[in-house]
């Protein structure tokens, strides 16, 4: 039999060890797809381009690397293999949020995908005191002579694991079950404190150099007697306390903002994101033009934001023979505001109405009717 004896405070340290990792993978199983991105991140800082066809998978690798040695800390499975695994996983990482603290060459490591923040000293600091607890644990259980049965332990982790993996699988298909990200179904994306941004202006004694600064338009600038003596210099803006809820930015092809017009619509305005043209799922692109067609026959706006070339936007349209407005955007914004390519998302007045995967772009009928609810339960408040 197992010897089952274990003292309270190596108890303590287990089940900790056990929750940490099971938390720090469940995260980052909720969004796959942005642990991609961060493996990503750190190949390119590494000079290791070779390997960013396998950020999925190296993604789905730690995560579940993660999951199985958290459940087997839970559950006291395999704990000799599991105390030098963990061990070895720690040591690792250890040393990449030193160098990370030290050069920054990866601001956010993702250790908790984007539910929960830190910076690279507090990862650092946070893997010192997991690697020192894991420590703890090490030694007291290489101390220990454990009879186990291989079976019912392996079949335990397979169990747990393959519904992990289903639960990860479902996130990449579909968008993530809980967003951590800003964009996400119910925020306001308008910006908050417009009416405190204040603007001033500078204005120089044409005779003696005397400069003085105004709040506009709080200024003499009726006064041509005064306006005759002293000439403009420069303005300033301050936009301090302007709270900006992201930091996306639309431009057509010759550099024309668009971001509040497009953002702040007060109707029903849809945004197809597609980060990479080259990438998107054609079935994607299939799918919301049929909704774009639907949408612009009723006079409502559709748009597509884009980081790809304008030859490839053209090359796009003439393929699909399509006239959807497309506008440019940052790729990584694009990345963060929907984890599909491309994605469709739905806003009125600056308020993310819903989200889609290219896998659940609805029907126009099904849009429709979504729309009719929408109205009628507006109408009702």
């Amino acid at each position: 039999m197992r010897d089952h004896k274990e003292n309270t405070v190596m108890a303590i340290l287990r089940l900790l060890l056990g929750l940490v990792f099971i938390f720090s993978a469940t995260v980052k199983g909720i969004d796959p797809m942005g642990t991609a991105y961060r493996v990503q991140d750190y190949l390119l800082a590494y000079g290791w381009e070779s390997l960013l066809p396998f950020a999925l998978h190296l993604s789905f690798l730690i995560i579940l690397s993660e999951f199985l040695l958290g459940m087997a800390f839970l559950f006291r499975l395999f704990m000799k293999t599991a105390s030098w695994s963990m061990f070895a996983m720690l040591a690792f990482f250890t040393v990449v949020t030193l160098l990370d603290g030290l050069y920054n060459w990866v601001p956010d490591c993702g250790c908790f995908g984007d539910a929960v923040k830190l910076t690279n000293w507090e990862t650092f600091y946070k893997n010192i005191v997991l690697i020192s607890m894991n420590l703890v644990v090490l030694l007291y259980w290489k101390k220990r002579k454990t009879l186990t049965r291989f079976t019912p332990q392996f079949l335990i982790l397979v169990l747990f694991g393959s519904g992990f993996l289903l639960f990860i699988n479902y996130n990449l298909n579909h968008l993530p079950i809980v967003d951590f990200r800003d964009w996400k179904t119910g925020r306001d994306m308008k910006p908050e404190g417009l009416d405190k941004v204040k603007t001033y202006v500078i204005y120089q004694n044409k005779k003696t150099g005397e400069k003085k600064t105004f709040e506009f338009p709080h200024f003499p600038w009726k006064d041509t007697a005064w306006m005759a003596r002293w000439k403009f210099v420069s303005q300033r803006i301050d936009d301090s306390q302007l709270v900006r809820k992201h930091h996306l930015i639309i431009e057509d092809s010759v550099g024309n903002d668009y971001t509040q017009q497009i953002i702040d619509n007060p109707e029903n305005q849809f945004i197809l994101a597609a980060y990479d043209l080259q990438k998107s799922n054609p079935e994607g692109i299939k799918k919301a033009l049929q909704l774009y067609r639907y949408l612009k026959k009723n006079g409502l706006s559709m748009v597509l934001l884009t980081a790809s070339e304008t030859s490839q936007i053209v090359k796009m349209e003439q393929a699909w023979q399509t006239d959807l407005p497309a506008f440019l955007s940052d790729d990584i914004e694009l990345k963060a505001m929907i984890r599909s390519n491309p994605g469709l998302l739905w806003l009125k007045n600056g308020v993310v109405i819903k989200k889609w995967h290219y896998h659940d772009f609805p029907s126009p009928d099904q849009l429709h009717q979504m729309m009719e609810t929408a109205t009628h339960k507006n109408k009702g408040r």
